[in-house]
């Protein structure tokens, strides 16, 4: 059981039977009365995000949720398949319950699939991933201002603005919270 005192960004907690992650939290108190803490949760299976308000003496469960590390296979006409490497079993996962994790999943690399109630939802990624150019647009000469960037296309479709010295077939490192370039990956 958890109690609100005990949230944390991530958390993951049951409100009226449905599985959430806490968003956000503030812990607020007004005059002579208890303290509570406000927050934002975010569902787990549909994704929508809702405002609520606790009492600091309420308590949580946490949902039915497994982490099983899987690789990632293939994609498949709107959905992607992942396989437990210690028993070979496959299962898929939709492209809407992916949403932007789809952006950064490698082939044959290994991840954290979250199960809830027996049925893969989404996958938890890495804060950065290494990702290669196949498209971007020469730079020119005297480009040299700070600041200046460009667009490029890389293997997984995914399109970020990167500095002007990037070049086709580069690898980048690109941060998977926010989807920004971090910086030219050398190895």
């Amino acid at each position: 059981m958890y109690s609100p005192s005990d949230f944390r960004k991530g958390l993951r907690i049951l409100v009226d039977d449905q599985p959430y992650y806490v968003i956000e939290y503030q812990h607020f108190k007004m005059g002579r009365g208890k303290a509570n803490i406000r927050t934002k949760l975010k569902h787990i299976k549909t994704g929508g995000v809702v405002e609520k308000v606790f009492s600091s003496n309420d308590s949580f469960k946490l949902p039915d949720m497994q982490d099983i590390k899987m690789q990632y296979l293939y994609e498949n006409t709107g959905s992607f398949a992942f396989m437990d490497i210690q028993t070979f079993e496959q299962v898929e996962i939709d492209i809407e319950s992916l949403g932007d994790a789809k952006w950064y999943l490698i082939e044959n690399d290994e991840y954290k699939v979250l199960f809830l109630d027996g049925e893969a939802i989404s996958v938890d990624l890495p804060t950065s991933v290494v990702l290669e150019v196949v498209e971007t647009e020469p730079s020119a000469k005297g480009d040299t201002v700070s600041n200046v960037t460009k667009p490029a296309k890389l293997n997984t479709g995914l399109t970020v603005k990167v500095p002007p010295f990037i070049k086709e077939g580069d690898r980048v490192k690109v941060d998977t919270r926010t989807g920004d370039y971090l910086e030219r990956y050398n190895k």
